[in-house]
C-alpha cells in the first residue's frame, strides 16, 4: 500500500476498521463463517483480491494458531494495508466478542435461563450451517475449475480421511502439501 498517499491510506484503514468490526460483530459461528462475508466485502465489492487468493489466505488462517476469523480478517488486512493494516484488523474482529462477551458475562444467569435467547441460537445454528455449504460449494467450484486431476481427486479423500476416519488435521494438511510439492506441474 505505499503507493497510496496518507488521505487515502487513513481512509482505508478507517473501512478496514469498520468492515471488520461489522463482520465481527454479525457473524456467530466464527471460523469459516466469516468467509462468506470477506468474500462479499474484499473480494466481491472492492477487490482488493481474487477468490483463488481468498482460498489460500483461509488455509492460512486455518493452519495458524488463534481463531481462524481473527487470523483471517488479520491476512486480509496485511494485504492492503501492510503491518497497520493487520494491526487494525485484529483490534476491530476481537473487539465486537469482547464487548459481546462482557455484556453476556454480567446478565450470565439470564442469558442461560432465557428460552427466548436459546431459540434465537438455535436458529442462528441452522443460519451457519447454510453460510458453511455454501462456502464449501464455492472452495469445490474454485479447485475444480483449475482442472487439476490432483486437486480434484483431494477433496473426497480429504473428507473421507477427515470424516470418516477422524484424521487429524495437520496430519492431512500436511500429506496434502507434500503431495502438491511432489506432483506439481505433473496433473
Amino acid at each position: 500500500m505505499n503507493y497510496l498517499n496518507k488521505n487515502s491510506k487513513y481512509k482505508t484503514c478507517l473501512w478496514l476498521f469498520g468492515v471488520n468490526f461489522f463482520i465481527s460483530a454479525f457473524t456467530f459461528g466464527g471460523g469459516y463463517v466469516v468467509l462468506p462475508m470477506i468474500r462479499q466485502y474484499f473480494v466481491e465489492k472492492k477487490q482488493y483480491f481474487g477468490e483463488e487468493e481468498l482460498l489460500d489466505m483461509a488455509a492460512i488462517a486455518q493452519s495458524s494458531p488463534g481463531a481462524i476469523a481473527v487470523n483471517l480478517s488479520v491476512l486480509s488486512g496485511y494485504r492492503i494495508a501492510g503491518f497497520l493494516g493487520a494491526v487494525i484488523s485484529c483490534i476491530s474482529a476481537v473487539l465486537p466478542p469482547l464487548i459481546i462477551l462482557s455484556l453476556i458475562s454480567t446478565c450470565y444467569s439470564f442469558f442461560r435461563d432465557n428460552a427466548t435467547i436459546s431459540s434465537i441460537l438455535k436458529g442462528m445454528e441452522a443460519g451457519v450451517a447454510a453460510l458453511i455449504v455454501d462456502l464449501v460449494v464455492t472452495m469445490i467450484q474454485t479447485v475444480t475449475k483449475e482442472k487439476n486431476a490432483l486437486l480434484s481427486l483431494m477433496i473426497p479423500v480429504v473428507f473421507i480421511a477427515s470424516f470418516i476416519f477422524n484424521i487429524n488435521v495437520m496430519i492431512i494438511l500436511v500429506s496434502c502439501i507434500i503431495l502438491c510439492l511432489i506432483f506439481k506441474n505433473k496433473f
